[in-house]
């Protein structure tokens, strides 16, 4: 059973250290028992306190971490069942499956296109994390040649699947710096695939018969000390899969079935028979509550949309979406450039920017930090203000890139040009269009 903030606080040292970046030891329990902390931020708690509060102070999914490099990613550690609740924390991660049997050829071809799927929004890069490597003969030196040269050529982490242990360890062998995740033990397999997965502190993942048959062997796993698994149920009826997945989520969750308590794998490659049918089970699994999603292939029709959607689940719904503050320049902006100004809500940003886009203007787009609201709340908020605005404007450097100091603000923020007028006596304070979509015509007619 989970433990309340006053008994973890009992359990630490009380020494208002610091260290762990909570003002004092109560914050910090406090901060672990809602799950918003990590006991290891502690520098001092005694082993004896860590070994109690290690097991109750732990999310109930369990993180794991797939994979080395800039893709590397962790999954798990989710503590609601609905996202507006509090927040998801851990993405899912997209995969796609190559066969061991690909020749040298094809799969650098694949690795080449795959490679160059990264796609720019909202200040991040979205892209996929990791490629399946699926034994399709029981040959292990053909399994461990295509692991070896994705692991070595290309910075995506690699899922191992094959229901052989040789085959598997010959994978491991030549991918392990990359931290391959190992699937998929059964109960047959389960004592050797531990074996190799204890022995190179590599995540595993388990399949089962159905959700009943799930606990035993993670049980069997974590007696044996290993906790970065990841959990499959098994079914390959989309329905089937589902209800799997909602099983497990509520079941650790709300049941506190610490057997059932891992992040999960769900492999629409082998519920589909075409690429859109897949793209659209997948999306299912982003959203109820695969942790890592299995397709056949990436193209940019079907990655694109995936990656948007997992943006916006994992995007915590109590804060807006925002973009960087700075100075953004659209098109060829030179020194003649037109300056215009807005906040940092997402939304705002790409639809200003996208209307200055389409006007084929280059210009200069500078982007205040209000917290991410819209211009009208900002401004009604004491957020985007005159002077601020203007002190803003001095400090961004956009002075040093223009010839023509100009400024055009945003016509729902009219109210504020005077005060800009007086922070920046030596600009051109104007009211441009309340509407986005109205930018092309004034930017033109200018």
């Amino acid at each position: 059973m989970a433990l309340t903030g006053i008994q973890i606080f009992k359990l630490l040292p009380q020494t208002n250290c610091k260290e762990c970046g909570a003002p004092t030891c109560l914050a910090f329990a406090m901060n672990l028992a809602s799950g918003k902390a990590e006991l290891d931020a502690c520098p001092y708690v005694s082993d004896e306190a860590r070994e109690q509060l290690a097991e109750a102070s732990a999310p109930p999914i369990l993180p794991v971490k797939i994979g080395k490099g800039v893709r590397e990613r962790t999954i798990g550690g989710e503590t609601v069942l609905y996202r507006h609740e509090k927040t998801f924390y851990n993405p899912t991660i997209l995969a796609a499956k190559v066969s061991s049997d690909i020749s040298d050829s094809d799969l650098e071809k694949k690795l080449k296109v795959w490679n160059a799927f990264q796609f720019e929004r909202v200040g991040f890069n979205l892209r996929p994390e990791l490629i399946a490597v699926e034994d399709v003969n029981g040959d292990k030196d053909a399994f461990a040649k295509v692991a070896k040269t994705i692991a070595e050529t290309s910075e995506f982490n690699l899922i191992l699947m094959s229901d052989k242990v040789d085959v598997i360890k010959a994978g491991v062998e030549v991918s392990k710096f990359k931290r391959p995740l190992i699937y998929g033990a059964t109960k047959e397999t389960l004592d050797d695939f531990a074996a190799v997965a204890k022995e190179n502190d590599l995540p595993l993942s388990v399949k089962g018969d159905g959700v009943a048959s799930l606990g035993e062997m993670t049980d069997k796993l974590r007696n044996d000390g290993l906790k970065q698994i990841v959990i499959d149920s098994g079914s390959r009826d989309i329905k089937q899969a589902f209800e799997d997945q909602v099983t497990i989520r509520r079941s650790a969750l709300k049941g506190g079935n610490r057997s059932l308590g891992y992040p999960t794998i769900a492999f629409p490659c082998e519920m589909a028979s075409n690429l859109d049918m897949e793209a659209l089970i997948a999306s299912m699994f982003v959203a109820k509550y695969g942790a890592i999603v299995v397709m056949s292939d990436f193209t940019s029709e079907s990655l694109f949309p995936l990656l948007l959607e997992r943006l916006n689940i994992y995007t915590d719904p109590q804060r807006p979406m925002t973009v960087v503050e700075g100075i953004y320049p659209i098109g060829n902006a030179d020194e003649n450039s037109p300056v215009l100004i807005t906040t940092n809500f997402a939304l705002t940003y790409f639809i200003v920017s996208g209307e200055i886009e389409g006007s084929k203007v280059p210009a200069w787009l500078l982007i205040k930090d209000t917290e991410g609201l819209s211009v009208l709340t900002a401004w009604a908020a004491g957020k985007f203000a005159g002077d601020d605005v203007g002190m803003f404007v001095k400090k961004s450097g956009i002075a040093d890139k223009v010839k023509n100091k100009e400024l055009i603000i945003p016509g729902y923020a009219a109210a504020i040009a005077g005060e800009i007028e007086e922070e920046l006596p030596d600009w051109t304070i104007t009211v441009g269009p309340r509407e986005a979509p109205h930018l092309p015509a004034f930017l033109k007619a200018r």
